[in-house]
């Protein structure tokens, strides 16, 4: 196409900012233009009065993440469904009963934690299917609770992690927000591994005091709990103490789920940034120019070394340039190897009106 803006590249890599004195040429380091993957401010929606683009929310900061309440109401449906159900059926479950309604709810959490200490056992036709109903169901809750509420938790901790840590330094929030990013998993897995020591402390001491066990047997039955192995010789049997199993097995049992998961996470981590080192250290070689040059001129511009090295450090696969590379060729209509505006708009014509 004729025009100006079809000779500029959509991925224009370098602008020559060299200055000139009279005839003479200063050299200087080119500069990378930055590439805007949003739209301008003035693009964006404006609120009713006018005053400006509509401000993104901020969950960290702000208010809990839509997928936190989901992911609550999803639980709270689910314990109100499952105590219903286990209260009607209570006379077709045996074994230790305390209150009615407290045991439903008791037995609700078991069930959906895997725990099954085997004090309270389905003992009819009816009640066994119920109970295989609500474990199946209610590992899917507990998995929503690991992706999605749990996040959120520590995310918030993460911030007052990072504030405590630099109470004694101006720190802008922005680089605060790059550092977690950049160090995200290892202070979940920090955060985690406290918070699942505090719940091991806190059902060992309450198991000794209220339910009389013994320190080894607490430590035991605690273990058996949060690891939702649940042997069942040791378990809750008092009033009091099924109201502290409600809460602390769901927490406990969420808690060290988390603890592994942010663990494997980790170490995925650890291994992807050790082969984004290498990739930035080792030298570059001919044969890497040669593998670079996607179109086969010969010559390897900046956009390619960006997608070779990325593709090296795993980010990206030959699928994905395939897929990318197929839909640059579809907008360019001109097959001027860049796009315009006018491209964009030819290319979304119908082909009649081309």
């Amino acid at each position: 196409m004729a025009s100006n803006e079809a000779n500029q590249p959509l991925l224009s890599t370098l602008v020559d900012l060299t200055p000139r004195k009279g005839n003479k040429v200063v050299p200087k380091r080119r500069r990378f233009r930055r590439c805007r993957s949003a739209p301008v401010a003035d693009l964006l929606p404006q609120d009713n009065n006018g005053k400006g683009p509509i401000p993104r929310s901020e969950y960290i900061f702000g208010k809990f993440h839509p997928n936190f309440k989901l992911t609550a109401l999803c639980s709270a449906v689910y314990l109100v469904i499952g105590t219903i159900c286990f209260y009607f059926v209570r006379d077709e479950i045996t074994g230790m009963k305390t209150d009615a309604l407290l045991d439903a709810v008791y037995f609700t959490i078991v069930t959906m934690t895997t725990v099954g200490y085997g004090d309270l056992v389905p003992d009819s036709v009816l009640s066994k299917l119920l109970a295989c109903g609500f474990v199946f169901s209610g590992m899917a809750i507990v998995g929503m609770l690991l992706s999605k509420a749990a996040d959120n938790l520590v995310e918030k901790q993460e911030i007052l992690l990072f504030k405590a840590m630099y109470k004694h330094e101006k720190v802008d929030q922005s680089e605060m927000l790059e550092d977690i990013e950049f160090s995200k998993v290892k202070y979940k897995t920090i955060f985690t591994s406290i918070l699942m020591l505090v719940f091991i402390i806190v059902g060992t001491i309450f198991l000794v005091f209220v339910e009389g066990l013994s320190f080894v047997d607490a430590f035991y039955c605690v273990c058996s709990t949060v690891t939702t192995l649940g042997y069942g010789d040791q378990s809750f049997s008092t009033k009091g103490g099924r109201v502290f199993a409600v809460f602390w097995i769901l927490g406990s049992t969420i808690c060290v789920a988390l603890f592994y998961l942010y663990v494997a996470e980790l170490a995925t981590e650890n291994r992807q940034r050790a082969l984004v080192n290498w990739v930035l250290t080792r030298k570059t070689t001919n044969t890497d120019l040669e593998a670079a040059d996607i179109d086969d001129d010969g010559i390897v511009g900046a956009a390619e070394f960006i997608i070779y090295k990325l593709k090296e450090m795993g980010k990206i696969s030959q699928a994905d340039i395939s897929v990318l590379l197929e839909e640059f060729e579809d907008l360019d209509v001109d097959q001027s190897g860049t796009l315009s505006v006018s491209d964009i708009i030819l290319a979304q014509m119908p082909q009649t009106e081309r």
